[in-house]
């Protein structure tokens, strides 16, 4: 495969007109304000890869502000701008382009976030994590599609391999050990040599990444077409244990990925569940405080060590459906989807299917205001018959609202051979 041909006309054939349009609108107005601009990273991978991506990122040798303040002023959409490292987003007939200006960064500590200079573009792609995402491409008129390549990004895509642009990349910023795994595994590449000797000697750097920014990482693993590769390949290099060491990336762990896949379409959270599965709680407890996880991810994780504690009594075959109710009830979906996949006990896995597909949709016919109208104070005595009259809707008592309302009466008769608790 060769990469030595003008890009422009692949760049008209993947593109939408719409966000075509946008990209020359842009570089239009560049040109007339004396400034260069280029596409960078991913897309021009994923271009010369023969791979749709439709997330633009253009770079100004100039003002990326002041061009994003134009465009938005003369072809409207919206704009967000984050001035600390001149950047912007434009908006767009449903399309995104980001705008940063060329810069030059420098790490005052390992795992901090950048200083943040203007530069050439030259400078802009000696800042970015791997050669195959360190190319341009030049959008002015007179040289349109002119592919930029200092660091060799094409003879790596060309001969599958990952590789960092110098010695200290690690160091500076780990988080590019974790998406040198993740681009390694979607793109089917290789760590090239030099590369994978350092990321195994700079593992311990991740210790200095904040939680958010690991996380981050993790999330865009777990958003992957096959995320276990990526964990596996963890595990191998060592780095999965630097998150904790109980964490694997085994068979086990790809067997049950692949069946989530085959039961629904997993998303990030119940491909965590079944990657924190085996620990015990006070290392899903660690892990959750390390990548500073919050709100329903969070209480999935908890959920889903919790959950099998009640796996003994989930497999009870005589266990009726409103007691697999009452054991489920407020626990996370994905975590009880997670537990239905990871728990030895096909019968408890079959009640927490049964449970996450029927039973938690359940609800009696009658509510509240029909039983005022039957007769039932108004009080906690309404509720505890509408929790009884689901017990029995559960267990297949009552099928019809006459159903219902019969068992209603004989318990305001005293004549029902069951009783609301």
């Amino acid at each position: 495969m060769s990469y030595s041909v003008n890009i422009a006309s692949q760049l008209e054939k993947s593109l939408p007109d719409e966000l075509l349009a946008l990209v020359r609108a842009a570089a239009d107005l560049a040109k007339a304000y004396g400034q260069r601009l280029y596409l960078v990273g991913g897309s021009i991978r994923d271009l010369l890869l023969g791979r749709r991506n439709l997330d633009i990122d253009l770079v100004v040798e100039g003002d990326a502000l002041e061009l994003a303040h134009l465009l938005t002023k003369i072809y409207g959409g919206d704009l967000i701008i984050h001035p600390r490292f001149g950047t912007a987003k434009f908006r767009k007939a449903g399309f995104a382009i980001d705008l940063a200006t060329a810069r030059l960064e420098t790490y005052k500590r390992p795992g901090a976030l950048p200083k943040v200079v203007p530069g050439s573009i030259r400078d802009d792609l000696f800042r970015r994590d791997f050669t195959i995402n360190a190319m341009a491409v030049r959008l002015d008129p007179e040289n349109l599609g002119e592919l930029l390549d200092p660091y060799g990004g094409s003879d790596d895509l060309e001969k599958g391999l990952i590789r960092i642009l110098y010695p200290n990349s690690f160091i500076d910023d780990a988080t590019r050990i974790l998406r040198a795994i993740r681009y390694e595994q979607r793109l089917g590449f290789h760590l090239e040599p030099s590369t994978e000797k350092l990321l195994r000697r700079d593992v311990t750097m991740m210790d200095t990444l904040s939680g958010d920014r690991l996380r981050h990482e993790i999330e865009l693993i777990l958003m992957e077409v096959r995320p276990e590769k990526a964990f596996l390949r963890s595990e191998e290099l060592g780095v999965l244990r630097m998150l904790n060491p109980s964490l694997r990336g085994d068979g086990w762990l790809a067997e049950r990925f692949e069946q989530a896949r085959q039961l629904t379409k997993p998303d990030a959270t119940l491909y965590l569940s079944l990657l924190i599965y085996q620990l015990s709680e006070e290392e899903n407890e660690g892990l959750i405080q390390r990548l500073k996880v919050s709100g329903k991810m969070a209480k999935t994780m908890r959920d889903t060590i919790r959950l099998k504690e009640e796996i003994p009594t989930l497999a009870d075959t005589s266990l009726s459906p409103s007691s697999i109710y009452r054991l489920l009830e407020g626990y996370s979906p994905q975590a009880i989807l997670a537990t239905s996949l990871a728990s030895p006990s096909p019968i408890a896995s079959s009640n927490l299917i049964i449970y996450v597909n029927k039973l938690r949709y359940m609800r009696p016919i009658l509510n509240g205001e029909a039983l005022k109208k039957m007769g039932v104070v108004e009080g906690p005595r309404i509720g505890e018959m509408l929790r009884a009259l689901l017990d029995a809707r559960l267990d297949g008592r009552v099928e019809t609202k006459g159903d219902e309302e019969a068992l209603v009466r004989g318990w305001l008769k005293g004549q029902a051979s069951s009783s609301p608790p």
